[in-house]
């Protein structure tokens, strides 16, 4: 299952922005969370924790200048879906590089630099000049990701 916007040809099935999975007593909700690529979700389980993947990672967020990233977009995904849940919402990122392994929408915006005192502009600017290098083994693992780990 991957979000309806992916361009894979290998998923059994396409998950959309607030489609709502039951699996026994566990609610899954996706949230489309476009802008670190055109097609990431993130997903609110049981309403108090979120798994947001590389959209809003603890005091970071994905960044937006490859895989067909948008600043605008995530900026405005994170401040207007992600950020609007409750403060106390456990924050479950798809890694981070400090170790750390959770945090709360409340610690997030009170604390991630990334969004404090930065509007939409002040952030894709922010965004446009990180000037990071690419991410090692990044030539294998998007294709990867498209084959959904597939090697054929």
């Amino acid at each position: 299952m991957v979000p309806e916007n992916a361009i894979v040809n290998c998923a059994d099935r396409w998950i959309k922005d607030g489609e709502i999975l039951e699996i026994g007593d566990v609610r899954i909700e996706a949230i489309a969370t476009s802008g670190h690529t055109d097609s990431h979700s993130a997903y609110l389980v049981n309403g108090d924790r979120i798994l947001t993947g590389d959209s809003l990672l603890i005091r970071g967020c994905g960044r937006t200048d490859f895989q067909s990233g948008n600043s605008g977009l995530l900026y405005d995904n994170i401040t207007q879906k992600l950020f609007t849940l409750p403060d106390q919402t456990a924050v479950y990122p798809g890694h981070d590089y400090q170790g750390r392994t959770v945090s709360t929408i409340g610690e997030e915006k009170q604390f991630n630099p990334r969004f404090v005192d930065k509007d939409r502009d002040s952030f894709i600017e922010m965004m446009n000049n990180l000037n990071l290098p690419n991410p090692k083994k990044i030539a294998e693992a998007v294709p990867a990701n498209q084959r959904c780990g597939n090697k054929d």
